[in-house]
């Protein structure tokens, strides 16, 4: 079975960069700012996003489910569904909201998170597991997963830490090739890509983008910048 996301990523000529749609920071608050947020659409895919990611969780994130539907309509890029999913429903849910892809929590789910796996790739979505610790990565590896993302900030925080690129500088070279490795969170310099990139397939980019005046040209930037 193909999937969207880690094929797009893997295939990307330039530096794969999955684009967040973030309309709400715990620790920045609004970040859409009153702007359009499918005119923000427009503006990643104009600068070579390789992935569109969203987060549907209501409460700290202000997401909603309805909004990731009218994203997956708007865009033909791969769409990566982040929240804090602990029922098989949501997989579901997910799949026939037409993403491409799922985050699966390692510290979430636990020992049911191959189990997880194996029902989002028998729905056709790629899956993201998410780690913040070596313990975490061991977890992730006995499991079907196409792509291990390193969050580089504490989810239990809600990314309130200030969490860098040093995690993914220590946990990266423990991945197997095989797994699309991607470095989440904490990414805001083109240093940080750099340093990032240098050990992983992708980056995912979300608060930088959307605090920027001009979100085209910074995610263009990130897209080509030799790393």
């Amino acid at each position: 079975m193909v999937f969207g996301l880690s094929r797009a990523i893997r295939s990307s000529k330039k530096n794969a960069i999955i684009a967040e749609l973030k309309l709400y920071s715990p620790k920045y608050g609004d970040l859409l700012k009153g702007r359009d947020p499918f005119e923000i659409l427009r503006a990643y895919e104009r600068a070579g996003a390789v992935g569109i990611s969203y987060i549907t969780e209501p409460w700290h994130f202000r997401g909603s489910f309805e909004f990731l539907r009218k994203l997956c309509q708007e865009t033909e890029l791969p769409v990566l569904r982040k929240d804090f999913i602990t029922e098989r429903e949501d997989i579901e849910r997910t799949a026939e909201a037409g993403a491409s892809a799922v985050l699966l929590i390692a510290r979430l789910l636990g020992e049911e998170l191959a189990e997880f796996v194996d029902v989002a790739r028998e729905h056709g979505l790629d899956t993201l597991v998410e780690v913040h610790s070596k313990g975490e990565l061991s977890i992730a590896l006995q499991t079907n997963t196409t792509m291990i993302g390193i969050n580089n900030r504490d989810i239990r925080k809600l990314e309130l830490d200030d969490g860098d690129v040093s995690l993914t500088e220590r946990l990266a070279p423990l991945i197997p090739k095989r797994y699309v490795r991607v470095s989440e969170s904490g990414i805001s310099t083109m240093d940080d890509l750099r340093r990032a990139l240098r050990l992983t397939d992708a980056a995912l980019i979300g608060t930088a983008l959307m605090k920027a005046e001009d979100p085209e040209r910074l995610l263009r930037e990130f897209v080509e910048v030799k790393v």
